[in-house]
């Protein structure tokens, strides 16, 4: 598992097992499912992860050791 947080897109993305994703399945308003071609999660994105919620999880997975890679760069004004 591995956890990549973009502070720019306040998003979360959770990394389950590689594979090809074949769609994905909007659980909520600011949750995504990745799934394969066989229904398997390979991945979910959270958005509006600074919320509370979103802070305190990513808490935790850092005290139990899950890597999280924060994303951090400065946006493209076009």
């Amino acid at each position: 598992m591995k956890i990549n947080y973009d502070k720019i897109a306040d998003a979360v993305y959770i990394t389950l097992r590689g594979g090809k994703i074949s769609h994905s399945v909007e659980v909520n308003d600011r949750t995504i499912l990745d799934m394969d071609k066989d229904e398997n999660v390979l991945g979910v994105e959270i958005l509006d992860f600074s919320s509370k919620e979103g802070k305190e999880s990513l808490e935790k997975s850092v005290e139990f050791g899950v890597p999280v890679d924060i994303v951090s760069g400065t946006p493209v004004v076009a």
